[in-house]
């Protein structure tokens, strides 16, 4: 019988611990597919953070290691700096690693243009810590640690990263895309690609948002959460590019 559809050599044969529902594990294969189809997993190190992927060096086929919470880019810019052009280097964060505790590496690993990639997962809540609120959850969601529901005056705005980021000189590709279909999951992937490409390009810092589902947390089934992300987060983080100069860097 011929195989139409086959685990990627990006990822081990491993079960992964994500509730179900979660769209960790589709932003993995993407992840891990784009690097084998690069050639490049021989020559990636991956950073992981703290939170629901803490364990995605047990995922992901090619060297990887553990940086404390929020430090994944300040750790993914030592290990570039020591290693070869040739090699690839990813953070792989959520947004309660990336845009809390990790706010200040992030911003100054853009500001200087370092030569990494980073996979900012957004699912808008605390999810392995038992669901409180983040800086990405929206006005009116209710968590563990806003149970009536996010206000401006309490809690403030939601923090959008990738416009943040995009303002920055140093940041040469953003771009936000979302999981909740396969069409936005391949164009996902489009966009994971470009963003390797930058890097192996020694063109920069590049950064892609990547909307996620939270089902245990938001207290929804997983195709509720789908439609939650369609319907409650994109109209507040809208998708697209938010910073391309690769072209000018490249002197076209």
């Amino acid at each position: 019988m011929k195989t139409v559809f086959k685990r990627t050599a990006g990822l081990k044969d491993n079960d992964t611990h994500y509730c179900p529902g979660c769209t960790h594990g589709i932003i993995h294969r993407l992840v891990a597919e784009t690097l084998e189809e690069l050639g490049a997993l021989e020559r990636t190190v991956g950073v992981a953070s703290v939170g629901c992927s803490v364990l995605a060096y047990d995922y992901f086929n090619c060297d990887m290691t553990q940086a404390a919470h929020g430090r994944a880019p300040a750790v993914a810019t030592g290990i570039k700096r020591v290693l070869p052009d040739d090699r690839l280097v990813f953070t792989y964060q959520g947004d309660g690693d990336l845009a809390s505790i990790g706010m200040g590496e992030i911003v100054h690993s853009a500001a200087r243009s370092e030569n990494i990639t980073v996979i900012f997962v957004n699912n808008a809540i605390y999810g392995m810590t038992g669901g409180q609120m983040a800086p990405t959850s929206l006005i009116g969601q209710k968590t563990a640690t806003s149970p009536g529901g996010r206000t401006p005056r309490a809690q403030g705005l939601p923090i959008r990263v990738s416009e943040m980021l995009a303002t920055l000189d140093g940041s040469t590709y953003i771009e936000r895309v979302s999981t909740h279909n396969v069409p936005h999951i391949i164009k996902a992937k489009k966009a994971i690609r470009k963003a390797f490409e930058t890097q192996e390009k020694q063109q920069g810092f590049s950064l892609i948002e990547v909307l996620s589902t939270c089902p245990t947390n938001w207290g929804l089934t997983p195709e509720e959460s789908l439609d939650w992300v369609r319907d409650e987060m994109i109209p507040y983080y809208p998708l697209g590019i938010y910073k391309d100069i690769r072209k000018e860097r490249e002197g076209v």
